[in-house]
């Protein structure tokens, strides 16, 4: 699938946003009918709800575009699974961003004995069948960090992923200025996958923020790219169109996180621009705060993941003890687009740039100052 690509100019509001993320979520779900429902086809013991399970199936979605799910979600979700329940059988999958493959991991995972499962997923139409079968046998499904779209999902851990979008765009309008050219600042904007909700809600986040500048012509977004399976050598490539098309004038560049940040920084650092084009990014990635060191990227947003992780932990032994969850979600819900009402647990997301790190990413030891400052000269940053 190649890059989906939203030209703009003048105004655009949120509704007209929202109608092309309607527009996207039906070509994934053409798309998705392929793999079938495979609940009746398998072998899968009864869950009982989570009830006294003690194997726990966790599925992350791929090791490449973003170091975040092997390096801190993979441990720190294990290490809170394993507290909540002592002696339980730690089911870790990496889909190693391929939906099939992960697919065909639930599937073992559960026929093997998997009695609830947490599952990040890599797309978030192509996960339905996971939880199709999942109810099928009463094995309750806890969608981490990326919305399921399915209405039988059983709950979802995150953050608030409009938020994460918002902050990226509160930065832009508060520093804009800084980097602006002339009478106009153009922005282009990187968004992750199409197939991955979250994507859709950073954007929407970001919209929320950006369209009434857009409106008032005080920005001027050029284009708008959702990058296929979030693919850091791709979002290279678009930021090098990007700059070919625009012949260089661009003076923001929202890119959706670290690692896709990493790449467009490439193409800028080529075409002489690193440093005088305002970047965005997320997951305080060890990669992404150091180019907020070295002056190449603006802001990272920090998702807390050992808070998610904790509630990932807490609601699994409130599962297994066969206790009532509504204290964990406090009656929070988020909707799926085919009308689920799925109970939640949204953390807060953090914006991040040169002045806090000390306060937020050191300070809750989710990196080190010393792998952030390895290799870069005395006092860069005014941090090393």
């Amino acid at each position: 699938m190649g890059s989906a690509v939203i030209k703009r100019s003048g105004q655009r509001t949120l509704v007209w946003y929202q109608l092309a993320a309607a527009l996207l979520f039906c070509g994934l779900l053409l798309t998705s009918c392929s793999l079938g429902d495979t609940a009746g086809s398998v072998n899968i013991p009864s869950g009982n709800g989570g009830k006294d399970c003690n194997r726990v199936g966790v599925f992350l979605p791929d090791r490449t575009t973003s170091d975040r799910w092997e390096h801190n979600d993979h441990p720190l979700l294990e290490a809170a699974i394993t507290k909540a329940i002592p002696g339980v059988h730690f089911d870790y999958h990496n889909a190693n961003g391929d939906s099939d493959a992960q697919l065909a991991q639930a599937t073992t995972g559960m026929e093997n004995g998997d009695c609830i499962l947490v599952v990040a997923a890599h797309d978030s139409i192509a996960a339905t069948p996971i939880v199709t079968m999942a109810k099928a046998h009463n094995i309750p499904v806890i969608a981490y960090d990326r919305l399921i779209q399915s209405p039988d999902l059983n709950y979802y851990i995150s953050f608030d992923n409009i938020k994460v979008g918002a902050l990226q765009a509160q930065y832009i309008v508060d520093h804009y200025q800084q980097y602006r050219r002339g009478f106009h600042t153009n922005i282009t904007m990187i968004s992750g996958s199409q197939t991955d909700t979250n994507a859709l809600l950073f954007s929407i986040g970001a919209h929320s923020v950006l369209d009434p500048m857009l409106a008032q012509h005080t920005l001027s977004i050029i284009n708008e790219v959702f990058t296929p399976d979030w693919s850091n050598p791709t979002a290279e490539t678009e930021m090098e169109a990007a700059l070919a098309d625009q012949k260089d004038d661009i003076q923001v560049a929202y890119v959706a996180n670290d690692g896709m940040a990493g790449t467009a920084i490439q193409a800028l650092d080529n075409a002489g621009l690193s440093g005088k084009v305002l970047v965005t990014g997320q997951d305080a990635t060890v990669g992404g705060l150091r180019n907020i060191l070295q002056g190449k990227q603006n802001m990272t947003v920090y998702k807390p993941i050992a808070k998610v992780a904790q509630s990932v932990g807490d609601l699994v032994k409130a599962l297994h003890d066969g206790k009532d969850v509504k204290n964990l979600t406090h009656g929070a819900v988020t909707s799926t687009y085919n009308g689920g009402k799925i109970p939640s647990i949204l953390d807060e997301p953090v914006s991040v740039d040169i002045h806090n790190i000390s306060q937020t990413v050191i300070k809750d030891k989710y990196v080190s100052k010393k792998d952030l400052c390895a290799g870069l000269p005395a006092g860069t940053g005014d941090f090393c």
